[in-house]
């Protein structure tokens, strides 16, 4: 890997001359189209680009090697414009998410032009790693890395910003049609040297769709009842169980039996069925994390049982008993870092509660319930914990709002704790000038409306998506604060950027999706398949 990521690093500031020669030939074909104050800002880009192409490449190779060590778990040393400013707190406005527009086009452009070369790249670099199943993102050179990069040149140039967004949008272009040449050619070097690409599964996806936006789906509708109606009766209560089961769960099976043998009738052997099948196929799903699918294993004992004593149960996703599975995997995603300390807590509170009620005789939904409100309380001291720790930049966040709201220019600190980027207003001849829908405008406001603090949100700040928390709303509603899930990182957005956010389709809101629906429709399909064979 490091054999590779040392010759992709060499042939950085090839590709960059290449990007910024395309730039500028995209540059003088649009020239005679333009109006003359258009001419006159383009032509001032070109010559800066000419005169500054060395500060760009050292500018664009500086981050390149920082975002590549980072992915490699190997710090690099920060930029030296960046060092004094990395533990202060900015204030993200509508400039910055201009700049986050350019840097999410710049990066779909890259995946839509080079979506093969990507994906072929991956089995190389996945192999590299010895990530044989393909389980991770291993390519240290994704698309977000050079857009990332691709920025960080631009800001070399002693141009406004507007100039500086103006070169991001004509380089996106002959950016991506350079990396799929790149990433090919490093496919065929690999291979020549021997590389065995790692095994994958091939997903045709619709037209337009990109794998790396998507968010966690929303729930999924599902009939249980139907499901449980169509399922043939058990042959035996070893018979649906899923291989995992079979090998790591022998107290499971005894559980699956008993239960099974004290089901009175054909349609309580088939709600016994068709939990067990449920599990099976969350004890299935990749997306689960593995130290949460063991506590959500433990919970198919007293499930089986509860399905003879709740016929609530099948009752949609609505039961605490699912509702307690999905809000689980749901947090427990949204906080990765397995060392978190918050992340730790919420498995062992989860696990404490799921070993409570496994020990009841008798299940019933009252006991989900108190088990779903203890996890809850534990979001809710995380999310005050959280709040404390980030006290003083609140306090500051309230006096900054104040002086928006009267008009007053922002000060660029703030008693060394916050810091406001001045940034240049971005020249309305090289922005496109079209204003948003009316629609996307009032959706978005009534976006902002809905959101309240706890709420998780999908982002896309300082050129990366993030899970991000609401920690804190302004009194004016000027300010909002929010948490990164995977970090310690906070960011304070004003209102406006926020709904240009919304409206860009760089921030939703993030919804708990249902894992037990997606098991469900899994079984539903085994169920249909199985029938007409």
């Amino acid at each position: 890997m490091q054999q590779f990521v040392d010759d992709e690093l060499l042939r950085g500031p090839l590709l960059l001359d290449q990007v910024v020669e395309g730039a500028i030939d995209q540059l003088r074909r649009a020239l005679p189209a333009l109006a003359l104050g258009q001419r006159t800002a383009l032509s001032d880009l070109m010559q800066s680009l000419q005169a500054q192409r060395g500060r760009v490449s050292e500018y664009f190779m500086i981050s390149l090697r920082r975002q590549v060590g980072e992915t490699l778990n190997r710090p690099v040393a920060p930029e030296p414009a960046k060092a004094a400013r990395m533990q202060s707190l900015a204030l993200v406005d509508e400039d910055e998410v201009a700049v986050n527009v350019e840097i999410a086009h710049a990066v779909e452009i890259v995946k839509s032009l080079a979506e093969y070369e990507l994906r072929e790249l991956q089995t190389y670099t996945a192999a590299l790693a010895g990530d044989m199943d393909m389980a991770q993102l291993n390519n240290p050179f994704r698309p977000e890395t050079y857009a990332n990069a691709l920025w960080a040149g631009a800001q070399a140039l002693p141009l406004s910003r507007g100039h500086q967004i103006a070169f991001m949008r004509h380089a996106s272009t002959p950016l991506a049609q350079l990396l799929r040449r790149s990433y090919a050619a490093a496919c065929s070097r690999l291979e020549s040297m021997g590389v065995e690409p790692a095994a994958y599964r091939t997903m045709i996806l619709p037209s337009g769709s990109r794998r790396g936006s998507r968010s966690p789906e929303v729930g999924v509708e599902f009939d249980l009842h139907r499901i449980r109606d169509s399922m043939p009766a058990p042959v035996s209560p070893t018979a649906s169980m899923s291989p995992h089961f079979a090998r790591a769960a022998p107290p499971v099976r005894e559980t699956w039996r008993a239960v099974a043998a004290s089901a009175p009738n054909l349609v309580d052997r088939q709600a016994v069925e068709l939990v067990s099948r449920l599990f099976d196929a969350m004890a299935a799903d990749e997306r689960v994390p593995s130290d949460v699918g063991l506590i959500v294993s433990r919970l198919q004992g007293p499930a089986l049982r509860l399905s003879l004593r709740d016929p609530t149960l099948l009752d949609q996703d609505q039961h605490p008993l699912w509702r307690f599975i999905n809000d689980l995997v749901f947090e427990a995603q949204m906080v990765p870092d397995a060392a978190d300390p918050e992340r730790a807590l919420l498995l062992k509170t989860a696990q404490l509660a799921v070993d409570q009620v496994a020990s009841e005789p008798e299940q019933n939904a009252g006991l989900y319930r108190w088990a779903l409100d203890r996890m809850q309380s534990v979001l809710n001291k995380g999310l005050t914990r959280r709040l404390g720790g980030v006290s003083s930049q609140i306090g500051a966040l309230h006096r900054v709002e104040d002086r928006l709201t009267a008009g007053n220019v922002v000060p660029s600190t703030l008693h060394g704790t916050l810091d406001v980027p001045q940034l240049d207003t971005v020249p309305a001849e090289l922005l496109d000038a079209a204003p948003p829908a009316p629609q996307a405008a009032d959706g978005s406001r009534a976006w902002l409306d809905a959101l309240a603090p706890g709420a998780w949100v999908r982002m896309f700040l300082q050129g990366r998506w993030h899970h991000a928390r609401l920690l804190w709303v302004g009194d004016r509603r000027e300010i909002w604060l929010f948490g990164d899930g995977a970090s310690d990182a906070t960011w304070a957005v004003r209102r406006s950027a926020l709904q240009l956010m919304h409206e860009s389709k760089l921030a939703k809101t993030l919804q708990r999706r249902s894992i037990v629906g997606t098991a469900a429709a899994r079984v539903q399909h085994q169920v249909v398949a199985a029938a007409a064979a």
